[in-house]
């Protein structure tokens, strides 16, 4: 880690461990995130994502390795860090028999703001999350998308620098995840730095100015969306859904001079090859030829799902 790259960053985590009865959950993990950035954490459930998050907001330590956030030293300096920092976990932490105004009065507090800043946070939050008109409503009454809004307002309310987000979108409906995504890009206008963790490649496609990619507890890819893309090269990715696919089928196609790699997930199989196109043909008589009963086929050019296969030689698993 560059002297250049520590300077430049709000948060710098280097060679981070953490084991837990002997299983190595995150695995000397090294990375920075910029002041300003919207930083995206990528990789399946079980890479490791949110044990680092949980490490980071000071839940828990690691077991060797560094960490500062915002020039404070996360074992040494945990209270101050809470300070600076937001933090929205995956699971909804909201009291459902409260109102959305009740539970974010009820955050505030904890909080320590005044009676007068926290009333007119909570009416800028409300309104952030388009929720005003049921501010009053028991959260128990509102969709998953809705809890989710008020959940990311109740980790704005004193105003942190940063703000980690633990898989923000997962279970929301297609206007709440819009909703959500436009409050992640108007908080960094502001000049908040934005962690998130992810296994939806939508979200890191959309929001990102840098991704890192792990698996296993091993951070494995780290740039921009575009240099990320360029790992791939020319390759295509074919999606094929279909019963009954032979283990003979799944070696001629491997044996295919331009195949990178083939998954195989239950009914469906998917390939990373060049000339995707031209070989399409090629891979369904192969599949036919051999049994399989194909149901769906369809191809794609390289994103990040090709990334992460051409990466890990398997799909990313939800």
């Amino acid at each position: 880690m560059t002297e250049a790259l520590i300077n430049d960053a709000i948060i710098s985590i280097d060679k981070v461990v953490k084991r837990y009865n002997g299983f190595t959950a995150v695995d000397e993990i090294s990375f920075n995130i910029k002041k300003g950035e919207i930083f995206g954490l990528l990789g399946p459930n079980g890479a490791g994502k949110s044990t680092l998050i949980s490490i980071l907001c000071c839940l828990f330590t690691q077991d060797s390795g560094k960490i500062t956030i915002d020039g404070f030293d996360n074992i040494k300096d945990s209270i101050r860090i809470k300070n600076v920092i937001g933090v929205v976990p995956q699971e909804i932490s909201l009291y459902p028999t409260l109102s959305a105004r009740e539970n974010l009065a009820f955050y505030g507090k904890i909080y320590g703001l005044s009676k007068k800043a926290l009333h007119s946070r909570i009416e800028i939050l409300l309104d952030m999350a388009g929720l005003t008109e049921r501010a009053d409503d028991m959260i128990q009454g509102f969709s998953g998308g809705m809890k989710r809004r008020i959940n990311i307002a109740a980790a704005l309310l004193h105003d942190p620098k940063i703000l980690f987000m633990d898989e923000p979108t997962t279970g929301v409906d297609p206007q709440s995840r819009k909703r959500i995504y436009d409050t992640i890009v108007d908080l960094n206008k502001q000049g908040m730095s934005v962690l998130f963790t992810t296994h939806q490649m939508e979200d890191a496609q959309k929001l990102c100015h840098r991704i890192g990619i792990v698996d296993k507890g091993q951070l494995i890819a780290l740039d921009t969306l575009t240099g990320l893309l360029e790992l791939t090269g020319e390759s295509d990715l074919i999606h094929v859904e279909a019963k009954d696919i032979p283990p003979n089928a799944v070696e001629s196609i491997r044996k295919i001079e331009t195949v990178q790699q083939v998954s195989i997930d239950e009914d469906s199989m998917t390939v990373q090859l060049l000339k995707g196109r031209e070989l399409l043909v090629n891979i369904i008589d192969i599949l036919i030829s051999e049994g399989a009963k194909v149901e769906f086929i369809n191809i794609k050019e390289p994103d990040l799902e090709t990334l992460f296969l051409h990466l890990t030689g398997t799909k990313l698993r939800g």
